[in-house]
């Protein structure tokens, strides 16, 4: 079998690391990796080969290989060269992208979203999602901390004393827990705001103050995700955000809802109450943003209000981000692949179905085709 590792166009991570796809080709497996493929994520091409890797151009790659790496979906142009019959295993956002997901099923294509994998006990180890939440929740606190003109700690100088930065983070998920972690190491004074009662005791024991708005729908089952709710709720939301928002000097946002635009939680005239200065990091921008004003994959000026629009921080820390990332990927794959290296997909495995999206040239994934 040939295991293909592609090149990232637009984002530094790679799929596995030489020392990942290492264990691979002590399967028998023969590994093909894209010249380049981990040079961003600090693995050159050398240490591919070191590891019994063989470097190929990209058009080889998805041309002859049988299972293909690829974090993000590949282009319309680059599905018609694959080959018959080949397994796909990425991060591709399926319920967005309907319309791929039908031209890979119309070439005979298995697709593996990892970011369909149910949140169950027994997929931790797989769970693509959190791992790289956790390193974009740091990372958010951190570029925050670098744009915002005002200290994080509190200091007791002979010059004066400079309070601790006040942060409001929305979603208390993997990122959102994470950011308070990290703001709080830093010294600064946290607020937390999440629709589910049940995270009140985990923001608390990593020292922040809850915000408690009553009357949420149940997001128990939501796998860390944002639900729906009703006008009633969101309107008592933003009359209690209102006030933390404006005394805010740092706010980031994580909340989604999976295969939805993101909810709108911070409008038009919370925004204008925060002072000049502040800082805000939307880590849902890639699906419309929680904030106004957000643009995905950009940092704009909003009347003095520092907005960066962001969903893939995971990224801006290649190495680790690329560790995590390949170890939940080697996880998945001995699901479908045998010690001896042969490809065997068992649909009875809850995993196995649950984030396989297209097989046998059709749609098979229940929440991609109830989203058509």
């Amino acid at each position: 079998m040939i295991l293909g590792i592609l090149n990232e166009t637009n984002d530094k991570r790679v799929s596995l690391l030489p020392e990942q796809a290492e264990v691979l080709t002590k399967q028998a497996i023969t590994v093909w990796t894209e010249l380049g493929a981990g040079i961003q994520a600090f693995a050159d091409d050398n240490n591919y080969v070191a590891k019994n890797a063989s470097l190929k151009a990209r058009a080889e790659i998805l041309q002859q290989a049988d299972l293909i790496l690829t974090i993000h979906p590949l282009s319309s142009e680059e599905i018609m060269q694959l080959k018959s019959g080949a397994i796909l295993v990425g991060v591709f956002q399926p319920l967005f992208h309907v319309a791929l997901m039908k031209q890979l099923a119309s070439k005979m294509i298995t697709v593996f979203s990892l970011d369909m994998i149910p949140r169950t006990t027994r997929a931790q180890s797989m769970d693509v999602l959190s791992s790289q939440a956790n390193i974009a929740g740091y990372r958010a606190v951190l570029l925050a901390a670098t744009l915002s003109p005002r200290y994080f700690p509190m200091f007791m100088t002979a010059a004066g004393s400079i309070p601790p930065a006040k942060v409001l983070i929305i979603g208390a998920g993997v990122a959102g827990l994470q950011a308070i972690a990290t703001a709080r190491r830093l010294g600064a004074v946290v607020e937390v705001s999440d629709t589910r009662p049940a995270v009140k005791e985990e923001v608390m024991s990593l020292g922040a103050k809850f915000i408690e708005i009553e009357g949420a729908a149940d997001a128990s089952k939501a796998g860390g995700y944002a639900v729906e709710q009703s006008e009633e709720y969101k309107q008592r939301q933003q009359e209690r955000l209102a006030a933390s928002v404006a005394k805010s000097d740092i706010i980031i946002t994580t909340a989604q809802i999976p295969g939805e635009k993101a909810p709108l939680l911070i409008n038009e005239t919370m925004l204008n109450s925060m002072r000049p200065g502040s800082v805000v990091i939307d880590l849902a921008a890639a699906t419309g943003g929680n904030v106004f004003a957000t643009q995905n994959n950009a940092t704009i000026m909003h009347n003095g209000i520092t907005i960066m629009g962001n969903s893939n921080l995971a990224a801006d820390m290649p190495w680790d981000a690329s560790k995590l990332y390949g170890k939940n990927v080697l996880n998945f794959l001995q699901l479908i692949i045998t010690k001896e290296g042969n490809i065997t997909l068992n649909f009875e495995d809850d995993i196995v179905k649950g984030c396989c999206i297209t097989h046998a040239g059709s749609i098979v994934n229940e929440r991609v085709m109830s989203s058509e």
